[in-house]
């Protein structure tokens, strides 16, 4: 099996947001990145979801 190849990124964002995603990551047992990597991808799969039904 292939290791998951994973960019790094720089992230700034404000306090208050950094303690929703936190207090957020905490009520489902994930780290902050995991969770941020969680939204990003929910937010994607539902935007390609979007597009195949605009196609159709």
């Amino acid at each position: 099996m292939v290791p998951d190849k994973k960019k790094s990124l720089l992230l700034r964002i404000n306090t208050e947001l950094w303690n929703d995603l936190n207090a957020w990551a905490k009520d489902e047992l994930r780290s902050v990145n995991a969770q941020i990597e969680y939204i990003l991808r929910a937010e994607v799969h539902k935007r390609k979801k979007r597009r195949r039904r605009d196609e159709n």
